[in-house]
């Protein structure tokens, strides 16, 4: 199981989770966002990094001309779509795409198994915000097949890592939220914790 640490702003706390075990970082580039970070100073934070992580920009209702330069301004290696696009629309973006999604009760699990691309996120839907809520959606409703095609993200913390690990399995975990201090500035504490106990459960299985 993956896990991107999503809402990183700073070089201090992008180098601690890349240290302590993160796959991938997440940058947002959505100026409605309490952890919006602009484009020149990802760049900068960025040529700090392993070439070895991912480096994923979060997009919301941007144009595909806008992301692509971005991405290449910044040397991204994936973009995170929060955006109602066609399949045409997400042609024209030049890197691979993860596709994002806000889950309710009533949401329609038969649309992600139509879909090209190979996995996408799963947040919980909140009509304040793209993601970052700290707030979690009923894991029981996500569909056995689908399972390792998800990066399950909202309300993901360390009192729950076990449950996700052992239960639900997905393919990969997002975290912001419930490692901060405040939004946009991550505790060392927290992120040191929630890996220690995430390395724990890899080395004893479920």
């Amino acid at each position: 199981m993956k896990v991107k640490i999503c809402g990183i702003t700073n070089v201090e706390d992008a180098l601690l989770c890349q240290n302590l075990g993160a796959d991938a970082l997440g940058f947002i580039f959505y100026k409605g966002s309490k952890r919006y970070v602009e484009p020149s100073k990802v760049s900068d934070i960025i040529k700090s990094l392993s070439p070895f992580i991912m480096k994923v920009g979060v997009f919301v209702d941007d144009i595909p001309e806008e992301i692509n330069r971005i991405a290449t301004q910044c040397g991204l290696n994936a973009v995170q779509l929060h955006v109602e696009g066609t399949a045409d629309y997400h042609s024209k973006i030049n890197m691979p795409v993860i596709k994002a999604f806000r889950v309710n009760k009533d949401f329609d699990f038969s649309i992600l198994e139509k879909l090209n691309t190979g996995y996408f996120l799963l947040d919980s839907y909140s009509k304040e915000a793209y993601g970052g809520t700290g707030k979690k959606f009923n894991w029981e409703i996500i569909p056995q097949k689908l399972k390792q095609r998800i990066i399950l993200a909202g309300g993901i913390s360390v009192e729950n890592i076990d449950e996700i690990f052992c239960s639900v399995k997905p393919a990969a975990i997002d975290l912001s939220s419930s490692l901060e201090i405040e939004p946009g500035k991550k505790s060392a504490d927290k992120v040191k914790m929630f890996f220690n106990r995430l390395n724990i459960l890899k080395g004893n299985q479920c």
